[in-house]
């Protein structure tokens, strides 16, 4: 069944979306937003949204310190001071998501790649994307400050003490006259 606000197109001038949905019958992705925008109006004005965008923080600083960073120490300070800086704002969007995939009850027995699933991951890939920033900085300190062992010097430790002979015994005391002291 065709939407009754569907627009049927001809190619010209149209993107590859546009006549894919005409050739499909489905619906573009404006053709969905616009429809969900009027659907909504009535929700819209009952409980109105910022319409801009969050205050997107000064990134500066952090790049700035970023390219004077010279040792590991610096380079971890700058990016622990952004991911601190961050985590509270990360938080409050992985926290939407995990509701928006629970809203209405949608995610119980959900399949994968359905719309629950969908921002769950998203929620998780975000979390997950922070884990991974820290465990880098964490990489780049342990190789400076706790190297892995030289195997090659280590091998040719072992080889080294396996081809020394062992040392003699220490020599055996004989006891004294009268016997050995108690």
């Amino acid at each position: 069944m065709q939407h009754p606000d569907f627009e049927l197109y001809d190619n010209v001038g149209r993107t590859a979306q546009q006549i894919h949905a005409y050739h499909t019958r489905s619906a573009t992705t404006d053709d969905l937003y616009r429809w969900a925008k009027r659907d909504a109006e009535g929700f819209r004005t009952e409980h109105p949204l910022p319409d801009k965008p969050l205050p997107v923080p000064d990134l500066d600083p952090y790049l700035t310190a970023l390219a004077a960073a010279e040792t590991p120490a610096e380079f971890s300070t700058v990016t622990n001071a952004l991911l601190d800086a961050a985590e509270p704002l990360l938080n409050t969007v992985v926290d939407y998501l995990a509701a928006a995939a629970q809203w209405r009850r949608q995610n119980r027995g959900a399949a994968p790649g359905s719309p629950p699933k969908l921002l769950r991951d998203a929620a998780s890939r975000i979390k997950t994307a922070v884990a991974m920033a820290a465990d880098a900085d964490l990489q780049i300190l342990r190789a400076h400050y706790d190297p892995p062992p030289d195997l090659d010097a280590l091998t040719k430790q072992a080889r080294a003490a396996h081809d020394t002979p062992p040392a003699p015994p220490p020599p055996v005391q004989q006891p004294g006259p009268g016997g050995p002291r108690r």
